[in-house]
């Protein structure tokens, strides 16, 4: 009974402004996913069956979570480290291939993607480690370490290869050694090692692929209908949409199948198409909802571990989501960065789901 009256306790301590704006993020996807099963000659629901699925599993995780002190994860985070370590390896040999990804493993056919476990545990333990380091941070050995850190991640996605993910990871790094107030002379260091193993990766590593998709976001017309028609039809959606969108079903660019990956990566266009600037509008809305209860939450933490993985949550939330909709309109090159809480993915949505339910841990024990 007691412990009964101490998670029911906790549920009223919940931010419930957070989880009913994840919740209709979470309702926006399934109707455009809906939306998009309907305008095949044989509707096939499976993927919307499933999404719905992955919402139960990933809000049961997301309550079990907040139920779990944030300490357990502050205890336990270079064992967590090293098991994302195991699983970004087992991957490689084990896993299936997917586009020419080596990046799922399949289980009773369902296909589960250890770099999303990935992004939970290299924010955790960067989270550690930023906090132990706290006063050292500036120093150029604790900001190597930290580099090494996220490096082994980000060198294990590259073999699958997974370019967008690995940006994802760096991302995360950098901009948690900003708010960790790293040495800005480490960081224009770092800038300049990078343009460098740019120049180095584009002549020795780059697949032909991935240039494509750089040189489309440089000149979008050259290949329309090759390298460039993702963007183009994605665009032309968007564009479609007007002020109160054609209707969910009726968003002919979608419908006729002239989206691409309309499910995944480039859902916002289908959205957009078929609910207009409103349905955006309201999008928007719910998310600038998120990100202000999750810098609320950030300011109103009691040490340094809660405040650098709130932190480094809304760093990962945050470049996904301006990447995936800069995808769909022209503004970023095409990496296969899903949006948040509305693209199709089992474990993209259970484990951005799980990162939601630490938060809710941590504001919890804040109050």
């Amino acid at each position: 009974m007691s412990f009964f009256k101490k998670y029911f306790s906790n549920l009223i301590q919940f931010d419930w402004i957070l989880l009913g704006a994840v919740f209709l993020l979470i309702c926006f996807g399934l109707s455009a996913i809906y939306s998009i099963a309907i305008s095949a000659d044989n509707p096939d629901y499976i993927n919307f069956q499933k999404q719905i699925v992955f919402a139960i599993v990933g809000l049961v995780i997301l309550f079990i979570l907040a139920s779990i002190n944030y300490h357990f994860w502050h205890d336990f985070s270079y064992l967590i480290y090293l098991l994302g370590i195991i699983l970004l390896v087992l991957v490689l040999f084990l896993g299936k291939t997917v586009q020419g990804t080596t990046g799922w493993f399949s289980l009773m056919g369902i296909n589960i993607q250890p770099v999303e476990f990935a992004k939970i545990a290299l924010i955790i333990f960067l989270a550690w480690f930023l906090s132990l380091k706290a006063e050292a941070i500036k120093q150029y050995k604790n900001f190597i370490i930290s580099g090494v850190i996220a490096a082994v991640y980000f060198g294990l996605v590259i073999l699958q290869p997974d370019f967008g993910s690995a940006v994802i990871l760096f991302l995360i790094w950098f901009f948690m050694m900003i708010f960790a107030r790293a040495d800005k002379k480490h960081l224009l260091i770092l800038g300049l090692l990078l343009i460098v193993s740019f120049i180095v990766a584009w002549n020795l590593f780059f697949i032909q692929y991935q240039k494509d998709r750089i040189l489309t976001f440089l000149q979008p017309q050259a290949n329309p209908y090759s390298s460039g028609y993702h963007v183009r039809q994605a665009m032309t959606a968007v564009g479609a949409g007007g002020l109160f969108g054609r209707g969910l079903g009726f968003g002919s660019q979608s419908q006729l199948k002239f989206v691409p990956a309309a499910t995944t990566d480039f859902i916002f266009a289908v959205i957009a198409e078929e609910l207009g600037f409103f349905g955006v509008s309201v999008i928007f809305f719910l998310i600038v909802i998120i990100f202000y209860r999750l810098i609320r939450a950030a300011k109103r933490t009691k040490n340094n571990f809660s405040l650098l993985f709130i932190l480094g949550v809304t760093v990962m939330l945050f470049c996904q989501i301006m990447i995936n909709i800069g995808m769909n309109i022209g503004l970023v090159p095409v990496t296969g960065i899903s949006l948040p809480f509305l693209s199709y993915g089992g474990s993209y949505l259970v484990s951005t789901l799980a990162l939601i339910g630490v938060v809710e841990s941590i504001i919890i024990r804040s109050r």
